[in-house]
């Protein structure tokens, strides 16, 4: 176990760094988060960001931002396509073809555009550069005593299984993957997956 000290001189210096890179990144990626919202627009009636409600470190919640890939009654429409989850370990729905998401949607989505918002998230502390993906509480509500200790980080805009797979890889390997990261938390590791994290949205392998 790591001093309490060090944790905390860490988590501070995380804290700086995610908040300089994500000021930064939302600057310079502002042409795009333009364009962006104008397609949505052009495609289908609705607001361009989604909120969702996430579940953050140690339960908190917190609201989520994502460009909208779906269309404005997808939340209404998932109850009926649950029996089509394409999902293995059933915690998490996905679907490939899902009929909610839109064409622009499917193209943000396969290259993680519609994540970009989430550097607000990142400046305001709900999230981190790094970190377990935040789940839906309807998720955490079916989480084993080991799924929660995915919830002792601050969660992330991309983490192992993002840059391995994404949703090809099970949930129950997904946990693994975000407890392997909790344990061995630093700035080495965070490096080595922003690094990987270009290359696997170029890929977009199990992007969907």
């Amino acid at each position: 176990m790591r001093p309490v000290v060090s944790d905390r001189v860490m988590n501070a210096a995380k804290r700086s760094l995610d908040v300089m890179a994500a000021g930064f990144g939302i600057l310079v990626l502002s042409p795009v988060f333009l364009i962006v919202a104008a397609w949505i627009r052009l495609e289908s009636p609705g607001g361009v960001i989604f909120r969702q409600k996430r579940v953050g470190r140690d339960g908190q919640p917190f609201f989520m931002l994502k460009f909208r890939s779906m269309y404005v009654d997808a939340e209404a429409r998932k109850a009926a396509l649950m029996a089509q989850n394409e999902m293995a370990g059933g915690v998490i729905f996905k679907m490939k073809n899902d009929p909610r998401v839109t064409r622009i949607g499917r193209f943000i989505r396969r290259t993680s555009i519609d994540e970009l918002p989430q550097l607000f998230n990142v400046l305001r502390g709900d999230m981190s550069l790094v970190g377990p993906r935040p789940p839906l509480p309807s998720e955490v509500a079916e989480y084993s005593l080991r799924d929660r200790g995915r919830l002792d980080a601050v969660p992330g805009i991309t983490c192992i299984w993002q840059v391995s797979g994404r949703s090809e890889i099970p949930f129950p390997q997904q946990v693994e993957m975000d407890l392997e990261y909790i344990h061995g938390q630093s700035f080495t590791q965070d490096g080595r997956l922003l690094l990987k994290t270009l290359p696997a949205l170029i890929k977009g392998r199990g992007a969907y």
